[in-house]
């Protein structure tokens, strides 16, 4: 697994500071936006593609301990292969700018990938922050859901405990696996939105 770095308390506030740049501007209830982006073999992904499908889109950056708490556990891999097994498709976004924290080469990635065993339907570079700033991105990770018809169905945190401890994860309630399953069920998304936690997006 990639080695996670550990943060004092001063650095873990900054970390949770949320950047201008990354205001909200996807609103659940309405069309999603567009997503087209390379992916690591250099193929464009767009979100409209998938239209009939259920699509997670989920901000990553590798070097951030939340981030960590979710792959460092297994538990975020499990959610990915669990939900593409259903039918979802599910988009791993890195909108980490050139030399910022977090940011790979593409040629790098899929190692990375491998090494903590991920397992998305593909991962997104969004170099330029264009995606990011489109959805409101604000940390890593934050989790989009959009439906079948393009709408976005979730927007918010992965779960309702925002810390950095793999215990948690056992009593935490996770919003994106209730909202899947909700939907894929036919059903109304009870928590349609919750707040993101993390690490702020590197734009």
């Amino acid at each position: 697994m990639i080695p996670f770095r550990t943060l004092t308390v001063a650095a873990l506030a900054a970390a949770l500071a949320v950047p201008s740049s990354a205001r909200a501007a996807a609103t659940v209830g309405q069309p999603a936006p567009e997503v087209s982006l390379p992916d690591t073999t250099g193929a464009t992904r767009s979100l409209s593609a998938y239209k009939g499908k259920f699509v997670v889109l989920e901000w990553v950056n590798f070097e951030c301990p939340f981030v960590g708490k979710h792959y460092g556990s297994g538990h975020m891999q499990k959610l990915q292969k669990d939900y593409t097994g259903k039918g979802v498709v599910w988009l791993s976004i890195n909108s980490s700018a050139t030399g910022k924290q977090g940011y790979y080469a593409s040629d790098k990635v899929d190692a990375l990938l491998k090494q903590n065993g991920a397992a998305p339907s593909a991962y997104l570079l969004d170099t330029a922050g264009a995606a990011g700033r489109a959805y409101g991105a604000k940390t890593t990770p934050h989790m989009f859901i959009v439906d079948p018809k393009g709408t976005l169905i979730y927007a918010g945190g992965i779960d309702d405990t925002p810390s950095t401890d793999q215990a948690d994860i056992a009593t935490a309630k996770n919003f994106v696996s209730k909202a899947l399953d909700e939907a894929l069920a036919g059903k109304p998304v009870t928590t349609a939105s919750s707040q993101p936690y993390g690490c702020s997006v590197k734009y």
